[in-house]
């Protein structure tokens, strides 16, 4: 029977743990390089240490990686892609009020979502509380579901009684700027992520590379609304409304998680 490799404990910043990688690593973006206890063959795995998302480097609203925030480049790239949604999903909000699409109100509350990922960011580093990140979290979580429930609500309730939207032109420009504002996220969270060999950073970047091709589903209301079928307005608002709930319950599932872990 092979022996297991000793369990190594070491600190890097603030934080101490201890795993089985007996070699000599390094942890990305903070610099240190750990070696190999005395008798064991020393060797270089590349391994990467960051928190994972549900068994992987992945998206969730409620917390931003470790990894990412013990770098200034990285907060930075999150800082900027996060503002970025923001304004998108603001701009959409105006649209909204005048046109009415419950595809675009389910757009906007999951802008708004990735937006509120800076929420526990600015916690954890105006309080140095991981706790208070954790608690954050779940109320970032919280809140995103109840909005998406709501947009869930009037979706159906589109179906029972339809209201055709209106202002279709700047209901197709909504999804133009959602696209875009997503698309820009994802070239900021992309590049930075390579600079920084973040796995979590580039997750998210895809992830919002993703929400742009969500975003063209509003523009796609637009048109078949006024070819004459206004119906399938709210069936793409609940569409996008049961990806924002798992998208949700993920991130429920990543921050309840870690929740314990600190409490």
């Amino acid at each position: 029977m092979t022996n297991a490799a000793p369990s190594l404990t070491h600190r890097h910043g603030s934080r101490v743990h201890s795993h089985a990688y007996a070699g000599p690593h390094r942890h990305v973006l903070t610099g240190f390089r750990i070696s190999a206890p005395a008798g064991e063959r020393a060797h270089d795995d590349g391994h990467e240490h960051g928190r994972s998302y549900d068994g992987e480097h992945g998206h969730s609203h409620g917390l931003v990686d470790d990894s990412i925030k013990r770098s200034r480049e990285g907060v930075r790239a999150v800082a900027l892609s996060l503002a970025v949604l923001g304004l998108t999903a603001i701009a959409q909000t105006a649209v909204f009020a005048a046109s009415g699409s419950i595809a675009l109100l389910a757009d906007l509350i999951h802008n708004f979502g990735d937006a509120l990922t800076a929420v526990p960011l600015g916690i954890a580093f105006a309080l140095r509380s991981q706790v208070a990140e954790r608690r954050a979290g779940l109320a970032v979580v919280g809140a995103i579901f109840i909005s998406a429930c709501v947009a869930g609500a009037e979706a159906v309730q589109r179906l029972v009684h339809p209201v055709a939207p209106t202002h279709l032109t700047l209901l197709a420009l909504a999804g133009a700027i959602g696209y875009a504002g997503n698309f820009i996220a994802a070239r900021i969270r992309l590049g930075a992520g390579r600079r920084l060999h973040s796995p979590a950073m580039i997750a998210d970047g895809h992830h919002a590379r993703a929400d742009a091709y969500v975003s063209l589903a509003v523009i796609a209301s637009a048109v078949v609304v006024a070819l004459g079928a206004p119906i399938v307005d709210p069936l793409i608002g609940l569409a996008i409304t049961l990806v924002i709930l798992r998208i949700t319950w993920q991130s429920w599932r990543t921050v309840r998680r870690e929740h314990h872990a600190t409490g």
